[in-house]
């Protein structure tokens, strides 16, 4: 004789490892316990799998950080692109791609408030980026970005750094 996990009585189990009895609520409760079970399996493998990738998520704070600190910066500018101020969503515009040049990923110089369609749709709008970014951090700088640079590989603590360092540059800029 076993008994139920549920309400504990004894029954006599009709299947290998059955472990709870025929009664209707019994049966109802068994399974979402092990539906529970289950998600909580699914849930504890997701964050070991976050907590083994640590440094994407490093990199997205990282990175999270930056943007919001080009957008408060430029907040009174237009978009570096087109020129344009409206109400709709701006990003932080990188004038050489995070992919292709990740040395400047995070240079102040390289990312200017864009509006989401000059960003998006039209890939930076770079030919219309590079004369008012001229205009805004003059040649020497422009050329210091369109010039060679090392690769660089920033590690898990880099990023926490720089995250920390956007955070606090941000809430000296918004008081």
């Amino acid at each position: 004789m076993a008994r139920c996990k549920i309400c504990k009585a004894k029954f006599e189990p009709k299947y290998f490892l059955q472990k709870a009895c025929f009664e209707p609520k019994c049966l109802a409760d068994w399974a979402r316990l092990e539906r529970e079970s289950k998600a909580d399996k699914v849930h504890s493998v997701k964050k070991r799998k976050m907590k083994d990738n640590d440094k994407s998520l490093r990199n997205r704070e990282a990175q999270k950080a930056f943007n919001s600190f080009i957008r408060a910066r430029d907040s009174a500018l237009p978009c570096v692109s087109c020129g344009r101020h409206h109400s709709g969503k701006y990003d932080a515009g990188h004038y050489r791609s995070r992919g292709a040049f990740p040395e400047l990923r995070f240079n102040e110089l390289n990312c200017h408030k864009q509006c989401s369609p000059c960003n998006t749709q039209l890939s930076g709008n770079i030919a219309n980026y590079r004369p008012i970014l001229l205009e805004r951090i003059g040649i020497d700088n422009l050329n210091f970005i369109e010039g060679p640079h090392e690769p660089k590989k920033y590690t898990c603590a880099e990023l926490k750094e720089i995250e920390l360092l956007y955070k606090s540059k941000l809430k000296e800029l918004n008081k």
